[in-house]
């Protein structure tokens, strides 16, 4: 719940679909797990991105949620990086795409600095 816009009932979806954090390498196997990683479509001249209908599918809800709220919120740092996205030319849903991926990496950092500090190896040296 360090995180704006994330409520006890989503924070408690988020961590009960995760399970363990450390599980996951990077923020990028996490992202690919929740369904927010990006993937690339081609169309003849046109190459975009659209967002994967792999993962799970409940995760994605929640950092879907999470995402809206942050986007329409005006005082949160993510609406000026939705905003800004929107300046750049793209659409309302491919901001949105950039948007849960941003909330992706910073939910799964937020997730692993939670479990190193509450350890049992971390909390016995101490």
């Amino acid at each position: 719940m360090k995180i704006p816009d994330v409520g006890i009932v989503t924070a408690a979806r988020i961590l009960a679909r995760t399970g363990d954090p450390t599980r996951f390498t990077n923020e990028a196997a996490f992202a690919n797990y929740s369904g927010t990683a990006p993937v690339e479509v081609a169309s003849a001249d046109k190459q975009r991105h659209r967002l994967s209908r792999s993962g799970d599918r409940t995760l994605n809800s929640a950092s879907h949620i999470v995402a809206v709220t942050q986007a329409r919120t005006p005082s949160s740092d993510k609406y000026a990086y939705h905003q800004r996205k929107m300046a750049e030319g793209k659409t309302s849903r491919e901001a949105m795409r950039c948007l849960k991926r941003q909330v992706a990496k910073r939910l799964w950092r937020t997730m692993r600095e939670d479990a190193h500090c509450s350890s049992p190896v971390r909390a016995s040296r101490a």
